[in-house]
C-alpha cells in the first residue's frame, strides 16, 4: 500500500505543474489589459510602464510564471489589482465558504444516491427501478440554476421557511455552526446535490443490477459465492464491495465537480465562495486573483482524485498491480 501512495505522490507532482502552468497560461492569452481596470484614461506612457513594473507585467512570460509560481509556494499570493489587498485573505476565505457548501452538498447526495441506485440495482426491472431511473434522469436533466430559482419561489417567497441568498443573518459573510446560518446553506446545497444525486444514482444501480439482483445472478464469483453456501446478505456484501471502487471514482469526480463550485448557483443564492470570486476577477480583470483562484480549485480537484485513487486500492487490492 504504502509502494502504491508513493507512485500516486509521483505522479501527482508533473500533474500539478500542469496545472500552474496552464492556469497561468490561461489568463494571459485572454484579450484585453488587466491594468485597464484601474489605470486612469489618460495615463501617459511613463505612468503605464510604472504600473507594470509594478505589478511585475514588464518581464517575458517565462520570468513571470517562474516569480508567481514561487511565491505561491511560499504562501504569498500576491495583492489583488482592483481591490489591492492581500489575495490570500479573500481567496481562503472564499475557499472555506465553498468547502462548506461542497460537503454539504456530497453529505446530501452520496447517501441518496447510493441509496436509490442499490434499490434500483437490487429490484431490477420493477417499480422501484423505473422510478428511481426516472428521479436520476429529471435530476441530471433539469438545469440546477432553475431549480434554484423554483425552489427560492416556493420556500423562501411563497412559504417563508428558509432565507433566499447570503450566507448569513444581515447579509453577514461570517459563519456560525448556529440554526440561524444554518437555514442559509439548506436551498443552496440541495440544489447543487441534485445533479450528483442522478449520476451517482445511476452508476451504483448499473453496477449492482450487472452483478447481484433478485430474479438473476450474472456474475460468476456471485454464483460461486452461492455454491460454497454462503447465505443471501453475505453475497450481497461481496457485491457492494466488488462495485464499491467504480463508486468511488464516480464520486470522487463528483466531489471534484462540486469543488469547482456553480457560478449560477452561487449567483441565484449570492452566496460568497470562490465562484463568486471567479466572476468578480473575470468582468474586473483582476490577473492575479483569476490566477490563484483557479489554480487553488484545480489543486483541490487534483487532490480529491489522489485521495480516490488510494481509497480504491484500499478496497480492491488488485488496483495496486496497476
Amino acid at each position: 500500500m504504502l509502494v502504491h501512495l508513493v507512485r500516486r505522490l509521483i505522479y501527482v507532482l508533473p500533474v500539478c505543474f500542469g496545472v500552474s502552468l496552464f492556469c497561468f497560461l490561461l489568463v494571459h492569452i485572454a484579450p484585453g489589459d488587466p491594468l485597464a481596470s484601474i489605470m486612469p484614461v489618460d495615463a501617459s506612457a511613463e505612468q503605464q510602464a510604472a504600473m507594470r513594473t509594478a505589478y511585475g507585467l514588464d518581464k517575458p512570460l517565462p520570468v513571470q510564471y517562474a516569480i508567481w509560481i514561487g511565491k505561491a509556494l511560499h504562501g504569498d499570493l500576491g495583492k489583488s489589482i482592483a481591490t489591492g489587498r492581500p489575495m490570500a485573505d479573500e481567496v481562503f476565505r472564499a475557499v472555506k465558504k465553498l468547502l462548506l457548501l461542497a460537503f454539504t452538498a456530497s453529505a446530501i447526495a452520496f447517501p441518496i444516491g447510493l441509496v436509490l441506485g442499490f434499490v434500483a440495482g437490487y429490484f431490477r426491472d420493477t417499480i422501484f427501478d423505473r422510478l428511481v431511473t426516472a428521479i436520476a434522469v429529471t435530476g441530471v436533466s433539469v438545469p440546477n440554476y432553475w431549480l434554484g430559482i423554483v425552489l427560492v419561489i416556493i420556500f423562501s417567497v411563497t412559504l417563508g421557511w428558509l432565507p433566499s441568498m447570503g450566507a448569513g443573518p444581515g447579509g453577514s459573510t461570517q459563519w456560525s455552526w448556529d440554526l440561524a446560518h444554518l437555514r442559509f446553506l439548506i436551498l443552496p446545497s440541495i440544489t447543487l446535490a441534485v445533479v450528483p444525486i442522478g449520476l451517482v444514482a445511476r452508476t451504483v444501480r448499473a453496477l449492482i443490477g450487472d452483478i447481484y439482483s433478485m430474479n438473476f445472478v450474472s456474475m460468476d464469483f456471485v454464483q460461486a459465492l452461492y455454491a460454497k453456501g454462503l447465505r443471501p446478505r453475505g453475497v450481497l456484501r461481496h457485491a457492494i464491495k466488488n462495485a464499491a471502487p467504480t463508486a468511488l471514482s464516480v464520486m470522487g469526480l463528483q466531489l471534484g465537480y462540486l469543488l469547482g463550485g456553480s457560478i449560477l448557483i452561487e449567483t441565484v443564492f449570492n452566496w460568497p465562495d470562490s465562484g463568486f470570486l471567479l466572476s468578480n476577477a473575470i468582468f474586473q480583470r483582476d490577473l492575479p486573483l483569476l490566477q490563484d483562484t483557479i489554480l487553488i480549485l484545480a489543486l483541490f480537484f487534483v487532490l480529491m482524485n489522489l485521495i480516490v485513487d488510494v481509497a480504491q486500492a484500499a478496497i480492491d487490492p488488485r488496483i495496486k498491480r496497476n
